[in-house]
């Protein structure tokens, strides 16, 4: 690795398992510090993970790196700020904020879904968000110098999709909030921008991913015609935390194979 991200420190959210497991991992291995934040250490069962029997931090301080674990509720605004708090007491300040923690509900029609089922999306995915961002922000503000917010979006964000209008309407809710926020904070040399995936192999799609017809039809749709991979995000992550995407603002980035080019037919 090329050090990318020497002297920094990040929080990734969501991070025990999925992308915020493998963003942390990519994140210390090109230099930062990274606190690992989510409900519990240990990563999802029926994930993807190549050393499933480690937490993300026992993994990252085996490579040589430096990890804290905090247990966060992105819900819960005083666990957000609690967060943030312990990651500048611990490493000594706050450079990148990784707003990874996300939730999907999915199959079943518009009006099919319970109040419950738009009530999670939307407190893990905008609230969770919304509180990650707005705390990032008073930490670099009082540190002065800038920061770099980074938001995981999805391709729902960016568009509709079939039989997940929870999941889709808080993802636009969360492309929007990147959006505000880079607009409102450029000034102070905060940047602000979203990673939008399509399905990716991690613990919450494996059912999806071990469903043979959805396979073969999600495959069939995406041009580059594979499933997406955390390490696919988790490169796309270090650039936009790293200098080298320093003019880059406000931007939702596509990273889906192709999939919100059009609907693939030969």
């Amino acid at each position: 690795m090329t050090g990318k991200l020497e002297g920094r420190v990040a929080i990734v959210t969501g991070a025990a398992s999925g992308f915020g497991r493998a963003i942390s991992i990519a994140y210390a291995k090109e230099g930062a510090k990274v606190v690992v934040a989510d409900l519990h250490e240990k990563p999802l069962t029926g994930g993807f993970e190549a050393h499933a029997e480690l937490t993300t931090v026992k993994e990252i301080e085996a490579a040589g790196g430096s990890a804290l674990f905090v247990r966060c509720d992105v819900t819960v605004e005083q666990d957000v700020i609690d967060l943030v708090a312990k990651a500048v007491a611990h490493f000594g300040r706050l450079d990148i904020m990784f707003n990874n923690a996300g939730i999907y509900r999915a199959g079943k029609l518009a009006h099919e879904f319970t109040d419950e089922d738009l009530e999670a999306c939307w407190k893990v995915n905008v609230k969770g968000t919304w509180y990650g961002c707005q705390e990032a922000v008073r930490t670099f503000l009082r540190q002065g110098g800038g920061g770099n917010i980074i938001n995981l979006v999805s391709t729902a964000g960016l568009q509709g999709h079939p039989k997940q209008a929870v999941y889709n309407i808080s993802k636009g809710a969360a492309a929007n909030l990147t959006r505000c926020f880079a607009i409102e904070y450029g000034h102070e040399k905060i940047r602000v921008n979203g990673i939008c995936p399509t399905y990716a192999k991690t613990a919450m799609t494996r059912a999806l991913f071990d469903d043979k017809d959805f396979d073969g039809a999600f495959v069939e749709s995406i041009p580059l015609k594979r499933w997406g991979e955390t390490d696919d995000v988790a490169k796309l992550a270090v650039f936009l935390a790293s200098d080298d995407s320093s003019y880059m603002h406000g931007v939702l980035v596509p990273i889906d194979g192709g999939e919100t080019l059009c609907r693939y037919s030969v």
